[in-house]
């Protein structure tokens, strides 16, 4: 296993939230946490792939150029 345990505080830091935010994913089971007894910690993969997962793309339109005569 390569990949980088995070604790809820750096994954907080990383989406630019508070640690409540992961704190709520966790609780609601939205993304994959390791539980080391009492302690909680989130790989950085499963950050990336629920950023991946909830990234909106813009929707891309040709403007009209009204009023224009060529």
């Amino acid at each position: 296993m390569t990949d980088r345990l995070l604790t809820v505080e750096q994954a907080a830091q990383l989406l630019g939230t508070t640690a409540r935010f992961p704190r709520r994913l966790i609780a609601e089971r939205r993304i994959a946490f390791v539980k080391i007894g009492r302690h909680v910690r989130i790989p950085e993969d499963a950050l990336t792939d629920f950023v991946a997962a909830n990234t909106v793309q813009p929707i891309v339109t040709r403007r009209r150029r009204l009023g224009v005569v060529a």
